[in-house]
This record gives structure tokens, C-alpha cells and sequence, in this order.
């Protein structure tokens, strides 16, 4: 069974899919660790109810990002931590974190990458800009950490319509709805070992091809 530490910034709705995913047996894993940067983020608060260790590092008490993320990291490596996801947190990796767990760290974000995303695209910026362009399909991705902003191999995507009556904040309800799902089959297939990359590129095998063909 694969150790999952998930770190976050805010309510955690995608944590809790994982949550609930894994306590209806979806996910053959446990969650080790949630840790937020910020103390007030709620998400802290789902991880105690299923007494889950909640830990909260404030930036303000480290001098650098370097040495923000080197707690984190001793944090980790204390726990035996197999997998990091990152469910709506809104801090940039230092290159040790990612070379430290490189393969290891999956993001969920809020569009079709490599639409709307890099420096800048977080939260509601990414959902405005999507009504802005007038796109009319958007959605979620799931990808691999690297030392870039949202360049690393893309696992998983699902899709949403965006409707002429759409403004940001209905898109960001229908977008969280599929990043629940695909965050949750990203984790299941990465815990079941069926995520092969070659050349920056992600295929997801059958269920009955662990370890799979590429």
C-alpha cells in the first residue's frame, strides 16, 4: 500500500475525493500527511476529521523557498511518502523538491493543458481567462511535476462545455466536478503502477497490463 502525502492551499475538495475514494476501496492507498501552507485553508480541517495528520509550514517562518521546501521535504522522507499530490497548491516547487520526488508528484489543473496554464493561471484567473477567449470547450488535467510550470507529462484530461451563459464561476463548478474523477483514477492508476512515460509523453494501462506496454 503507497503513502500519499497531499498538500494544499485551500478547501481540499479534491482531497476529499481522494479521501472518499480511498475509504470506498477505489484507491489501494493511505493518505500519510496533508500539509498546507496556509493555516487557515480548510482542507486541514477535512484531513483532521478523518484523523489524518494535518500539518501547516507558513512561509513567513523560512527564510527562502529553498529552505521552506527543505521542511517539507524532511516531512516526506520521515513518512516514507511514495506519491505528493498537489490539489490546489499554490506554491511554485523549488528544483530540489522536484529531484527529490521527480516521477512522484502529481498536479490537478484547471484546464486543457497547455491551454491556460503557466505563470499566473491558478483558481478563477484560469476560468476568467477561458470566458475572456471564448473558448467553448475547457476542463481539467492531470499531470507530472518538473521544473517547469505545468510542462510535466499530462496523465489524464476530461473536457466541459462552455455555454453562452457561462461566466467564471459556473465554469469553476463544472471543471471541479470532472477534476474529482480524473484525480481519482490518475491516483488509482499511478498506485497500481500502470503510468508509463517515455519522452515527456503519459499512457495510462489497462487495468490487466500493470506495469504496461509503450
Amino acid at each position: 500500500m503507497l503513502k500519499i502525502a497531499v498538500l494544499i492551499s485551500g478547501g481540499g475538495t479534491n482531497l476529499q475525493a481522494l479521501i472518499d475514494a480511498i475509504k470506498q476501496k477505489k484507491i489501494n492507498a493511505k493518505i500519510d500527511a496533508v500539509i498546507s501552507n496556509r493555516k487557515d485553508a480548510y482542507g486541514l480541517i477535512r484531513a483532521k476529521n478523518e484523523n489524518i495528520d494535518a500539518l501547516c509550514f507558513s512561509k513567513k517562518d523560512f527564510p527562502d523557498s529553498e529552505q521552506y521546501d527543505a521542511r517539507v521535504i524532511t516531512e516526506l522522507k520521515k513518512r516514507n511518502i511514495d506519491l505528493v499530490v498537489l490539489a490546489g497548491y499554490l506554491n511554485i516547487l523549488t528544483k530540489k523538491f522536484i529531484a527529490e520526488y521527480g516521477g512522484k508528484i502529481i498536479n490537478i489543473h484547471p484546464s486543457l493543458i497547455p491551454a491556460f496554464c503557466g505563470s499566473g493561471y491558478y483558481g478563477i484567473h484560469v476560468h476568467k481567462a477561458v470566458i475572456n477567449k471564448g473558448v467553448k470547450f475547457t476542463g481539467a488535467t492531470t499531470h507530472f511535476v518538473d521544473e517547469n510550470i505545468d510542462t510535466g507529462a499530462i496523465i489524464m484530461q476530461d473536457i466541459v462545455p462552455v455555454l453562452h451563459t457561462d461566466d467564471a464561476e459556473s465554469i469553476a463548478k463544472k471543471v471541479l466536478k470532472i477534476e474529482h474523477c480524473i484525480l481519482v483514477k490518475t491516483v488509482k492508476a499511478f498506485c497500481e503502477r500502470r503510468i508509463i512515460v517515455k519522452n515527456n509523453k503519459a499512457v495510462i494501462a489497462e487495468e490487466n497490463e500493470r506495469g504496461g506496454r509503450y
